[in-house]
């Protein structure tokens, strides 16, 4: 896998770390641990791939996030119940 920072070949694996994000509604912010990351052996950088990270945006658009914990891991975060079926305001597709 390639880096997507330094460009280096074969210098990334698949790896968890905790993220930091804020709610939609921008009042505050969570922790989410144990999420899918990608990690680079030759600059350092961790990162989430763009799947990932449209995951847990969609997912906190489509849950109640005021009864949402300060901190939970990623697999709970998207047990979470939704309120909708999907993400009506992403005009991506």
């Amino acid at each position: 896998m390639t880096c997507k920072w330094c460009d280096t070949p074969n210098s990334c694996e698949v790896s968890e770390s905790t993220v930091y994000w804020e709610l939609p509604d921008g009042l505050r912010a969570i922790t989410i641990t144990a999420t899918p990351s990608v990690t680079c052996h030759a600059c350092g950088m961790q990162y989430q791939e763009d799947e990932t990270t449209k995951e847990i945006e969609d997912q906190l658009f489509l849950i109640n996030t005021k009864e949402l914990e300060s901190e939970l891991s990623y697999k709970a975060l998207m047990a979470k119940a939704r309120l909708l079926k999907r993400n009506y305001f992403d005009f991506s597709n």
